[in-house]
């Protein structure tokens, strides 16, 4: 375990994070079509992206340090259940984005809407029910975000910067983060589309480069899936069962497919994903995207191995606090199998790859608190720059609020973080994509439903508790009610959540309980640029650089 400061890496690091922050600082002025004093320009980059950028944005927006950390710490640590249940996940995810985002696309462009609980405020006319989606959209941001800071800890702790005591421990998380902050503020949604080139550019050259070449110092494919098929069958000191699972088995079957369809659902409900869709400029863009995004899944499919490798190369997962963390897997991986200056490169990227969703989420909470919370709550009358002002500050506060998810939660597995906010934001589905297509369901019963929902959902996964750390939060997983056969809870509680919200609605209708006025038109769900009513965009730079006339 290296506890010394690897010079080497730490440069590169430096190099290519303040390169970064360069760029993220320049890119207020990046297709920029005037000044960044509205929530259209500061949060949705001017609604002006195309095909090429929005391909960026959006790898860059969800293949996050979930993605480079949590997924291979979890097959390192306990298998297939818990950790390459997300290639198939992003796989399915897509056929339902290409469904439904594009009508997302259309409402909320004729009228304007910026967060989707803004196009839950106008479908149903609820200010409560809107509330609830705002508030539940931040709430899974925060572990999300989190999830982030957990990634780029990892990094730092590899290279040997921080000690025992918290304050050197998170320093060097605390100044990226305060960078992170100060560029957004300054560029908006503009800083990590500009950086999610450089992310994924590092990204694919380190992954190409590790797939082919541990293998080969490893000993082959056979060797690194016998080493994890050892280890996944040894007894978990602590409970006695095996340790993890290398091919799920009949009993947990249910395990995968809930995790894989429950994170499908539950992907594009996260606010930071509609505000990738909202930025794009017409909704072929938002499609195209849906058809050729899965190629992703390969490098994620390639990731994921890399936590069985590192079960192979043996490495060393004790923390500076003298624990094991799965999470240091990976980092140490490649600072023991590769040279100090390509191990710097696959730093450099884990951490930008952690800087652009978390830039991306903190702006999409800080749209949700400002449109939902502080203008139809607080200030009604406020003006467009006010509302950017107040999106700026609170997208700050939302950084510290993830900071504390990382203080307080358990981050042996960190992927439970990610998964505790799906548990959340899939309750969301109903609202959302069915008042997509239909209005039957009743704007009481969507909210009660949320509601019995968000507590059945919280409550279980709180019950979940660490085997080893003994720590509350400490899963995902959970038995049906009922039954012996666990499962996803976000699954379960999105059950319970329709049933209830289909009951009440033929309650409510029979007993004639009035229902909110509906804002929007039938002809909004299929509105492109340049129809009637469409927000018109000003003359601005496609993706190949030239410019393009006015809609």
């Amino acid at each position: 375990m290296n506890t010394s400061v690897d010079w080497v890496q730490l440069i590169i690091v430096i190099v290519i994070f303040g390169g970064v922050t360069v760029m993220g600082f320049m890119a207020s002025r990046w297709r920029s079509a005037g000044h960044l004093d509205n929530l259209d320009e500061w949060g949705l980059g001017g609604r002006s992206f195309g095909t090429f950028v929005t391909w960026f944005l959006l790898g860059g927006d969800l293949y996050t340090a979930y993605t480079f950390i949590a997924v291979p710490a979890a097959m390192y640590a306990t298998g297939a259940i818990s950790g390459f249940f997300a290639v198939p996940y992003t796989i399915v995810a897509y056929p339902i984005v290409f469904v439904f985002m594009a009508r997302l696309w259309s409402v909320s462009h004729r009228n304007g809407y910026v967060t989707p609980a803004d196009f839950v405020s106008g479908r149903y006319g609820s200010k409560a029910l809107s509330l609830a989606v705002a508030v539940t959209g931040i709430l899974a941001l925060m572990p999300y975000i989190a999830l982030q800071l957990v990634g780029m800890q990892a990094v730092f702790e590899t290279m040997g910067l921080g000690g025992n005591n918290t304050l050197a421990k998170d320093l060097p998380l605390l100044i990226a983060f305060a960078v992170l902050a100060a560029y957004t503020y300054s560029s908006g949604l503009r800083a990590p589309a500009m950086i999610a080139f450089v992310k994924d550019f590092l990204i694919y050259v380190v992954i190409l480069v590790a797939i082919f070449y541990l293998p080969h110092v490893l000993g082959g494919w056979d060797s690194i899936f016998g080493a994890a098929q050892e280890k996944m069958a040894k007894p978990n000191p602590v409970t006695g069962k095996p340790t993890g699972s290398f091919i799920p088995g009949n009993a947990g079957y249910v395990s995968y497919w809930t995790l894989g369809l429950g994170s499908a659902m539950a992907l594009f409900m996260y606010p930071h994903s509609v505000t990738a869709v909202l930025s794009t400029k017409t909704r072929n863009v938002v499609r195209r995207n849906a058809a050729i995004l899965p190629a992703y899944s390969l490098l994620l499919g390639l990731l994921a191995l890399l936590g069985f490798m590192a079960i192979k190369a043996n490495v060393n997962v004790k923390g500076l606090d003298g624990l094991a963390n799965p999470q240091l897997a990976i980092p140490r991986l490649f600072d023991q199998e590769f040279p100090s200056w390509f191990a710097g490169i696959a730093f450099a990227a884990i951490a930008v790859g952690a800087l652009v969703p978390a830039a991306i989420m903190s702006i999409a909470a800080a749209n949700l608190f400002t449109r939902n919370i502080y203008r139809a709550f607080i200030k009604p009358s406020a003006s467009p720059s006010e509302e950017a002002k107040v999106s700026k500050l609170a997208s700050l506060l939302v950084k510290v609020g993830a900071l504390v998810f990382v203080l307080a939660m358990d981050k042996t597995i960190a992927l439970n973080l990610q998964l505790l906010g799906g548990i959340w934001i899939l309750q969301t589905f109903p609202a959302i994509v069915v008042g997509l297509y239909t209005r039957w369901f009743h704007r009481y019963a969507l909210l009660t439903g949320w509601a019995v929902a968000m507590v059945f959902g919280t409550v279980s996964a709180y019950n979940v508790v660490n085997p080893a750390t003994k720590k509350h939060f400490g899963g995902s997983l959970a038995n049906i009610p009922f039954t012996n056969t666990p499962a996803y809870i976000a699954l379960t509680a999105f059950v319970l959540n329709v049933i209830i919200v289909i009951v009440l609605t033929f309650l409510f209708r029979a007993l004639k309980v009035p229902d909110g006025q509906d804002t929007t038109h039938p002809t909004d769900y299929l509105a492109d640029r340049g129809d009637p009513g469409v927000k018109d965009l000003p003359e601005i730079l496609d993706d190949g650089g030239a410019a393009t006339a006015k809609s």
